[in-house]
């Protein structure tokens, strides 16, 4: 993967097109949510993930994450992504984050990610907007 097609992958979640970004992650993908707030964790597969994450923020930011790229560096099978967002949560809480990911690709596709973010601002969000399951391992 080059520069311009991490770009166009990221783009998909820019235009709240999960699906097509997702369509491109490994089903296995081994990924780390750095941070002690309810999101962190280490996800096995992209389904945990999902689960563990963008459904945990559907719950309280109603119009979802609205992600952006900020910056994209690649270094062989590497890429670092980063990315804000902008959202509101249910309780009017500004919820502007700005994440550091990095990913490996194998075949064209996300094999591994290790997710930086502001842990207190999400452990924030949660407190504000309390839902009832907790984030896994």
């Amino acid at each position: 993967m080059d520069k311009q097609d991490v770009i166009a992958l990221f783009a998909h979640l820019e235009h709240g097109d999960g699906a097509n970004f997702f369509a491109l992650v490994a089903d296995d993908v081994d990924w780390i949510v750095e941070g002690t707030h309810p999101l962190a964790g280490h996800y096995h597969s992209k389904k945990d993930f999902i689960a563990g994450t963008f459904q945990k923020l559907a719950k309280v930011l109603p119009d979802g994450v609205q992600l952006t790229v900020q910056n994209v560096l690649i270094d062989g099978a590497w890429a670092v992504v980063e990315l804000r967002s902008m959202a509101t949560a249910h309780s009017g809480l500004r919820f502007d984050n700005r994440y550091c990911w990095l990913c490996r690709f194998a075949d064209a596709k996300i094999v591994e990610v290790r997710a930086y973010l502001d842990s207190w601002l999400v452990g924030e969000l949660f407190r504000q907007n309390p839902i009832d399951d907790e984030a896994p391992t």
